[in-house]
């Protein structure tokens, strides 16, 4: 897939729960964690999501936030991937931070440099990165 968002996950439909107009689809990461997506039941349909579907979740790197102490909170967020800074490429505004996850995945975030200093982001440094669902983008192949 040839496509300008950062983060790309590539997985398995584990479980689909309907709502009212949206339905949460939760996808199995291949090597990684569980992502949640929200999206119309239409989509749903036109995909053709269901358990055991091969489908990716695209996330822009500017849709995900990075908190320093989310282990002290209770987060609304359905996705919270614990890791640790991989590094810190600086920009004149933003900055693009990596960060690794345990199984050998990581995900790219898109900050910026106050939030770099603000936050003292620099490898090793333990974030967690976090997403929310109604951010999460899912494709199948055709």
């Amino acid at each position: 897939m040839e496509t300008s968002a950062r983060n790309v996950f590539r997985g398995t439909v584990v479980a689909v729960h309907p709502g009212a107009v949206n339905d949460e689809v939760e996808l199995a990461v291949d090597g990684g964690p569980s992502i949640v997506a929200s999206i119309t039941q239409v989509s749903t349909r036109k995909l053709g999501l269901k358990p055991g579907v091969a489908a990716m979740a695209l996330i822009k790197a500017s849709f995900v936030l990075l908190m320093n102490d989310a282990e002290n909170y209770l987060l609304s967020t359905r996705n919270q991937f614990s890791g640790t800074v991989g590094k810190v490429i600086p920009g004149a505004v933003n900055a693009e931070v990596q960060v690794d996850l345990p199984g050998g995945l990581g995900v790219t975030a898109i900050v910026t440099m106050g939030s770099v200093e603000k936050l003292a982001l620099a490898p090793g440094k333990k974030v967690t990165a976090i997403v929310k669902a109604s951010q999460v983008i899912l494709a199948v192949p055709r």
